[in-house]
């Protein structure tokens, strides 16, 4: 099993920042990629961004590109999602995932609790 702890969250104006962190715990070595997905209320779950650990590879949903930025470090198992010049359409419950990899939920097998990004206008 792969424990996620996301945390960084809160309330920001259109146009802030802020940095959302995913700390992950346990069977690691199990896992070839993490990511982020988030879900709005009355609105599908949305992939946002992917890294993978052994190549450093990134990959981004259009509506965030230019403006996200995932990073991971491999020593501290910890991704991190960079988020500027942030958007009302962003607001939405954040959730780390780690598992093969790739756009759909499918390719992660565990999933963080989510954490809470509101964006106000």
């Amino acid at each position: 099993q792969v424990q996620l702890v996301e945390s960084g969250g809160g309330l920001v104006q259109a146009g802030g920042s802020l940095r959302l962190s995913c700390a992950a715990s346990g069977r690691t070595f199990s896992t070839y990629a993490m990511g982020w997905f988030r879900q709005a209320p009355g609105k599908e779950r949305e992939f946002v961004a992917a890294i993978t650990w052994s190549a450093g590879s990134t990959l981004y949903a259009d509506s965030v590109k230019g403006r996200f930025t995932i990073s991971g470090d491999n020593v501290k198992n910890t991704v991190y999602l960079q988020m500027n010049n942030l958007k009302p359409e962003d607001t939405a419950v954040y959730y780390c995932v780690a598992g093969l990899g790739g756009s759909s939920y499918q390719g992660y097998d565990y999933r963080g609790q989510g954490t809470q990004v509101t964006v106000s206008s």
